[in-house]
């Protein structure tokens, strides 16, 4: 059995509006990773999916996004540097104190969406997130794409860093993932997902969805809790995967 992270972005509801099977998920992950009310998530939804993390003794990181609460964060949109800085130092700032407020510690930060698809290929501002998130607390580790330009300005400025794969998403050539405007963007089929994850695992690479074979690093492992089968891939890859 290899033993490896499985994370969840969760506390992705919203008011009366309930989005993902969080404490369920939370049962077979072994990290997090919480929205911070830009992309969804709202203080109330915040400071609970931190108790239930807690509770279950998960890593608990925080989720920026982009400020689209009606596009769910994945709508590209220009915005600066220095913007970039302010808006997951502001994010992150409030999950922290969050954590802090129920005795936990923050121990990551993943960027959402479109700022993460975004900052896996454009290095200045995958530059501006690094710094913001060391300046705030240069042991936290930064999420990124597996190999992409987010985790490599992690590393230069001093960051720790964990490649990320996807179990339930399609990728493409470029080691980037399949928009999900296009069909096969997303997995379903929970025997697919495994193959894909042990495959990323064990072996170091993956199937593009235009059929090359590609070179990945895995040091943890993102499914979706708003997936149908969500809690179906969860609960196989902890027993495969510990």
């Amino acid at each position: 059995m290899v033993r490896i992270d499985l994370n969840c972005d969760l506390g992705e509801s919203f008011g009366a509006y309930t989005i993902g099977q969080d404490e369920e998920m939370m049962k077979y992950v072994t990290s997090v990773n919480i929205a911070c009310g830009f992309h969804a998530g709202d203080p109330l939804v915040m400071m609970r999916t931190v108790e239930k993390a807690l509770e279950h003794d998960l890593r608990i990181g925080a989720h920026p996004g982009l400020p689209d609460l009606q596009g769910f964060g994945r709508r590209n949109i220009h915005i600066t540097p220095q913007e970039a800085y302010a808006l997951v130092q502001y994010q992150v700032g409030a999950l922290q104190a969050m954590v802090i407020a129920q005795g936990g510690k923050l121990t990551h930060v993943k960027p959402h969406g479109a700022l993460y698809n975004m900052a896996a290929k454009d290095r200045d501002l995958a530059n501006s997130i690094a710094k913001s998130v060391f300046d705030i607390d240069k042991s936290l580790v930064l999420f990124g794409l597996s190999g992409s330009q987010l985790t490599d300005a992690g590393s230069e400025a001093g960051l720790p860093v964990a490649h990320e794969v996807f179990a339930d998403r399609s990728y493409q050539a470029d080691g980037t993932l399949t928009p999900r405007s296009l069909t096969g963007a997303v997995l379903h089929d929970v025997d697919k997902v495994e193959e894909q994850v042990l495959r990323m695992v064990e072996h170091q690479e993956v199937n593009t969805i235009t059929g090359e074979v590609i070179f990945i690093q895995a040091d943890t492992i993102c499914l979706h809790g708003d997936n149908i089968e969500g809690v179906s891939l969860a609960k196989r890859l902890r027993e495969k995967l510990g």
